[in-house]
């Protein structure tokens, strides 16, 4: 049995944004155990093993609070007011000093531009304080109407020059010709954050090894401009024969995605072609990069020359090699400056394909573009967690408490970043994150964008059910959020599903964040329990049939998605109570979907085909979408071809192939990029897309 807290760790722990007990339902609040309060806290540097210690730690801190002339990261919006309410709490007499963002100085707050700046207080008693000024526009942008789209896993789609798996070339061919032939304003893809390289390979896009630079497997590497001047011609070519094999393998012989093997291939090919030397513009432009990502890159490219040398866990790496900045760390950068500089140019051909595909998307008309996928968190092992070690909390992993649907809590093994060093840094590392992003998003989505508020913490070797939640500062998050979106123009969209904490759908609605809307769990959930009718749906969100954790629509029409868990032992009832309960759900919303005239007339008696049925059901799903006042709408590209198979089926791992199939048709046959824009089942589906 836990221990109860007691009052003054309680307190300890309020003061520290530690939380002592979560609601895992309105009707219903759990307490945290004390084990796992003074774990989070010794994560944040707060000894609270006994009484004594903690007596004299909250006596600190309230000391500390009591004594501070301003918290370590102010936030004022442009429209409230002429500056922040913290300023003008200051005592009578204070002096302020103001650096802009620019490196403009200033005597006042007043009139600031949006940016984030510094600022200096000195107290008429002597107390100083020095703190981050974020000033940010009230609101992210607003789409211009109604955005229709397309949702895919980019790996899953192969097109004739893919090397096996989807690629960036495909993306933007993709973009292209939806936004021409089919009116969409979008395409949302998986995270396409680099990965911790190795063999194998985590296949999740969601444990990165860093977010901040993009992972070079997506490389077409054809379209380097450098490519057609390599030389070594004949080695080039015999790479692209076995690309056509292990493409040949994933299409036409029920081969899985293997990313390690395209990525080998693309790293061979790619070694030849930096042998030709960039032209003047050129290296001018890898220069500017270079210069402009300052030393996160660096830091991320001298990652992966260590992880050539002694493996991908930083973690057993020589003591020396653990600090990006000792002295050893410096001497082996020195050693290893070729292959620094070769991860460094991986992320620079990288980021130039990511802003094409943009631009293909734009110049097709699309008014938004590529929705990019932020994932929650990093690997513990990979290149931002080295480079940022400072900024993570040791011995904690980033996951979720017991509710309804999982009854164990989760364990996502993504190390949580400390709210007080990034107030600290004035959200330093996040900052520069969605300023990497922007680069080539026409709007970002959020995975978990309710961890912007609060994140459940699990101490290392402790179940999930022993963790708890930390709170970080929404505010600052939110408004770094809106100004780096608003000086790139961008779309945000917050993953919102599940248990959400009372009033963050709204803040974040207030805010300009759009949230998730997903067909099958928009009900009625305060009263009757049945499908809310679309008038009823929030217009602030992006609304799908699925997405890439849940069963297709033909999947879920059919009910293949109870017997696919049941085959795998994911049940926790009767595999019939669960098929009835499946059954029912679906006939409820055909009904509604017929009530509402959606599903159109059928067939003479007995002619109408289960395929038929099929794609009808699924058009008038969509036609359903379309009748909510979604400002976005999003169309699974494999719900186009009636794909039977989930990307990603949550509680498994090695027993089903996660995150490595490709589009595939009804009978799983894989289908490629042009094959679906041939499609007359496809172009039917996303013909709906003018009628938003």
């Amino acid at each position: 049995m836990a221990a109860p807290l007691d009052e003054e760790l309680s307190r300890l722990a309020e003061l520290h944004g530690v939380a002592t007990s979560y609601s895992p339902s309105p009707d219903r609040t759990v307490a945290a155990s004390a084990e796992a309060v003074v774990a989070v806290l010794a994560a944040l540097g707060v000894d609270a093993a006994t009484p004594g210690a903690t007596r004299a730690a909250l006596a600190d801190r309230e000391r500390e609070l009591g004594e501070r002339l301003l918290p370590p990261t102010l936030v004022h919006w442009t429209d409230a007011g002429a500056g922040p309410a913290a300023l003008a709490g200051l005592p009578a007499g204070t002096r302020l000093s103001l650096e802009t963002e620019q490196g403009e100085a200033r005597a006042t707050a007043e009139r600031l531009p949006p940016g984030v700046h510094r600022v200096r207080a000195t107290a008429p008693d002597g107390r100083t304080a020095e703190a981050h000024l974020i000033v940010a526009p009230p609101r992210l942008p607003t789409p211009a109407g109604r955005s229709c789209g397309l949702l895919v896993q980019l790996y899953s789609l192969l097109s004739s020059r893919s090397w096996g798996m989807g690629d960036l070339g495909d993306l933007a061919e993709l973009a292209a010709w939806a936004g021409r032939t089919a009116g969409a304003g979008f395409v949302q893809v998986n995270p396409l954050h680099a990965a911790v390289p190795g063999a194998p390979t985590d296949p999740s896009p969601y444990r990165p090894s860093s977010r901040r630079f993009p992972d070079p497997v997506h490389l077409r590497v054809e379209a380097v401009p450098e490519y057609a001047h390599a030389e070594d011609r004949e080695h080039l070519r015999a790479v692209l024969e076995r690309a056509a094999r292990l493409r040949a393998g994933v299409l036409d012989k029920g081969a899985l995605i293997d990313r390690d093997a395209v990525w080998e291939l693309k790293r061979e090919a790619l070694e030849k072609v930096r042998e030709v030397p960039l032209g003047p513009g050129r290296q001018a432009a890898y220069d500017a990069f270079r210069a402009g990502q300052g030393r996160a890159l660096e830091d991320h490219a001298t990652w992966y020359a260590l992880a050539e040398v002694h493996g991908s866990d930083w973690q057993s790496w020589p003591a020396g090699l653990r600090d990006p900045r000792s002295p050893e760390t410096a001497r082996a950068r020195a050693d290893l400056a070729d292959r620094v500089d070769f991860h460094s140019w991986l992320a620079w051909l990288t980021d130039e394909q990511l802003r094409a595909a943009q631009r293909a998307a734009r110049e097709a008309g699309m008014q938004v573009g590529i929705v990019h996928d932020l994932a929650v968190g990093v690997h513990p092992a990979g290149a931002d967690a080295w480079a940022q070690q400072d900024h993570f909390a040791a011995g904690m992993s980033v996951g979720a408490p017991p509710d309804a649907f999982n009854a164990r809590g989760q364990d996502w093994g993504l190390p949580p970043w400390r709210p007080d060093r990034l107030a600290a840094s004035g959200h330093a590392p996040y900052r520069r994150l969605l300023r990497a992003l922007f680069r080539y998003a026409g709007a970002l989505r959020i995975d978990h964008v309710m961890g912007l508020f609060r994140l459940w913490w699990v101490p290392q070797g402790r179940p999930p059910t022993e963790g708890t939640y930390v709170r970080y500062d929404a505010e600052a998050m939110l408004a770094l959020l809106t100004l780096e979106a608003s000086r790139a123009g961008a779309l945000v969209i917050g993953e919102d599903l599940g248990t959400v904490e009372p009033g963050v759908r709204e803040t974040l609605q207030r805010r300009g964040v759009l949230g998730t809307s997903v067909l099958w769990f928009e009900r009625d959930w305060e009263g009757d329990g049945r499908p809310l009718p679309p008038e009823s749906w929030r217009a602030d969100c992006l609304a799908t049939a699925t997405t890439h954790d849940l069963p297709p629509t033909a999947a879920r029409l059919t009910g293949e998605h109870v017997e696919l868990r049941d085959s795998l032992g994911l049940l926790t009832r009767p595999l019939a109570e669960e098929r009835a309960e499946a059954t029912a759900d679906t006939r409820e919303w055909l009904a509604v979907l017929d009530r509402l005239g959606l599903l159109g007339p059928a067939g003479p008696a007995g002619e109408e085909s289960a395929a038929s049925a099929e794609e009808a059901r699924i058009r008038a799903v969509h036609r359903f979408l379309l009748r909510t006042p979604a400002r976005m709408i999003g169309v699974w590209l494999p719900d186009g071809i009636g794909d039977r198979r989930p990307q990603n089926l949550p509680g498994t791992w090695d027993e089903y192939p996660n995150w490595r199939l490709p589009i595939a048709d009804p009978a799983g046959r894989p289908v490629t990029l042009e094959e679906l824009t041939r499609s007359p089942r496809v172009r039917a589906l996303l013909a709906l897309l003018g009628e938003g």
